[in-house]
């Protein structure tokens, strides 16, 4: 006996970039799976999407849900809501969390507290190094087994090349991409925003490109030594693009994102935001965004991700050097796409789902990322045209870091399905 409902998504535009789709197509829905896609088609539910988008669920590498240790900032459960309300269906959680994701044990608990909390898929990643400590390996492989989709020691690199290495081949050994949070911290020396003319006027230390740049070039030459598939985050200067570029046309296995706030902001939003627009990598320069937006145009950078970076208003609300990197992404993320890449034809309509959706699923694997009869429903239906004004207050997340409140921006979600259920409606 039947004892789910089929629903239709009907008149809306399918825009998949596997099959390579973008037209008119209904799509069909039963058990959590897609069942068809076609014209004309009935389910026992029909929601007339006329004028959206249809695409897979968009899928995040690069998110921080706090969780455990930190659960005033986000929880997994919060955490997903708002990413459902992104539009996203499948996301990555980086392992600095108190304890850290470094054993078996923990990774098996973070999958358990999804299992119980989040309304979307939720993938861990976990620790390179033993306490993200830089000094010893973890158990790369007890890691794959327990769930683990990647490693990474996100919020620090790791200092020592030989660890580093080690990391790597142990990495590449086992098949699991290692995820390079690129940041010289010699350089660092208690820098705040990016170096150059602004933080002089604002009488700020400043954060060299340098740091991070000396540090791809670090982690790609010992990933083509060790034979490992090395991700870079976060890229956000002209010459970390050129590196990748460079390193990509000599057949080194390296991929990476970047984040919205990197094509949409400078540094001089610091003088405006605060520390909402406090970040690390910091905000940049006009021309780091241009190359940012090419790197995007070419091929060079892979996917978009949202570095979703939660922090409480109390610890944001301090001098700007006392207070904590990261901002929140994940209901932004869409709109900036459209609003800062799409609409001044940086990029096409379908080369931004690609970047949200089939590419980021391709790096690490994961199942999702296109639509097809037989695959689940993961589904993300979005208006293009629709706009609307970004109010914090607003937002599923637990924490309001953001430096876009108040701005105009186009691009709405209006569901989210994840395993054929709606999580999200606007």
């Amino acid at each position: 006996m039947k004892t789910t409902m089929s629903v239709v998504l009907k008149n809306g535009r399918l825009i998949d970039p596997v099959s390579k789709t973008s037209e008119e197509r209904d799509v069909l829905i039963d058990g959590g799976q897609v069942v068809a896609i076609g014209k004309n088609l009935r389910g026992d539910e029909s929601f007339d999407v006329a004028g959206c988008i249809v695409c897979p669920g968009f899928v995040d590498l690069h998110v921080h849900f706090r969780e455990p240790g930190f659960e005033s900032k986000e929880t997994i459960a919060t955490g997903s809501r708002a990413a459902a309300r992104g539009g996203f269906t499948s996301v990555v959680t980086m392992p600095n969390t108190n304890p850290p994701i470094d054993n078996g044990g923990m990774v098996e608990l973070q999958n358990r507290r999804s299992r119980e909390t989040a309304c979307i898929k939720v993938w861990p990643a976990a620790a390179a190094t033993k306490g993200r400590a830089g000094l010893e390996m973890t158990e790369m492989a007890d890691l794959k087994d327990a769930g683990a989709v990647a490693i990474t020691d996100d919020g620090n690199d790791i200092a020592s090349s030989w660890v580093m290495r080690r990391v790597l081949e142990y990495a590449n050994m086992v098949d699991l991409v290692y995820l390079a949070h690129c940041e010289d911290a010699s350089l660092m020396e208690g820098g705040a925003m990016n170096e150059g003319y602004t933080s002089t006027r604002l009488g700020l230390p400043g954060l060299p490109r340098e740091m991070e740049e000396i540090a791809i070039d670090r982690v790609i030459r010992l990933g083509r030594l060790a034979g490992a598939h090395v991700h870079i985050c976060h890229v956000s200067t002209v010459e970390g693009v050129e590196i990748i570029r460079r390193a990509k046309s000599t057949g080194v296995r390296v991929t990476c994102e970047t984040a919205p706030h990197y094509w949409t902001l400078t540094d001089e939003a610091v003088e405006r935001f605060g520390t909402n627009a406090k970040m690390n990598p910091p905000l940049r320069t006009f021309e780091d965004i241009m190359a940012i937006k090419q790197g995007l145009a070419d091929g060079t950078i892979d996917c978009i991700a949202t570095d979703h970076a939660p922090h409480t208003f109390t610890e944001k609300d301090v001098e700007f050097q006392l207070a904590p990197f990261g901002i929140v992404g994940l209901e932004t993320a869409l709109a900036l796409g459209i609003t800062g890449l799409v609409e001044p034809g940086v990029v096409a309509l379908e080369k931004l789902v690609q970047l949200m959706t089939s590419a980021p699923a391709r790096i690490l694997g994961l199942p999702a990322g296109e639509i097809r009869v037989g695959g689940p429903a993961d589904i993300t239906v979005f208006d293009p045209t629709a706009e609307w004004v970004v109010r914090p207050e607003e937002f599923a997340s637990k924490s309001r870091n953001t430096p876009f409140g108040g701005m105009h921006l186009r691009g709405v979600v209006r569901y989210t399905i994840c395993d054929g259920r709606i999580v999200y409606r606007a």
